[in-house]
């Protein structure tokens, strides 16, 4: 199973060069797993940059994931994890669904490195990616 943090979607979404990285995570689309949280963060930064339709097209293509949605219970389970990690909400409901289902983490999201279960995406190991678009996207 494999999760990828939005900053990864929005970059295979943009096609950007550090998208190519997160190729090996979409291989399979029925051993991904998609937060609501991701599709929300996903779905709100196309509709500041691209609009409604790029927007809609990109759900509709996460939907075809397996989709988890934060249920109180979760809710909960996620914030006693992002207090023991020292993650920010939405990273912590990130974390939480991807050691539910024991799913690695494909993020270049700082939040994340060195904390298991993570596949980090070094931006560097894709050439031609500037630092302001990552802060752009990922940092919240």
């Amino acid at each position: 199973m494999n999760l990828v943090d939005s900053c990864g979607w929005l970059e295979v979404l943009a096609a950007t060069p550090l998208g190519e990285a997160y190729r090996p995570a979409f291989t399979r689309i029925e051993e991904l797993v998609v937060p609501t949280v991701c599709v929300l963060e996903v779905a709100q930064h196309l509709l500041e940059v691209a609009g409604d339709a790029a927007a809609t097209e990109a759900v509709a293509m996460m939907s075809r994931a397996r989709v988890v949605p934060l249920s109180l219970p979760f809710a909960l389970e996620a914030a006693r994890l992002g207090e023991a990690c020292l993650l920010p909400f939405p990273d912590n409901v990130v974390m939480a669904t991807a050691l539910r289902f024991g799913a690695r983490l494909w993020t270049h999201d700082e939040h994340f490195r060195g904390l298991s279960h993570i596949h980090f995406v070094e931006a560097d190991a894709a050439p031609g990616v500037r630092a302001e678009i990552l802060a752009d996207q990922c940092q919240q």
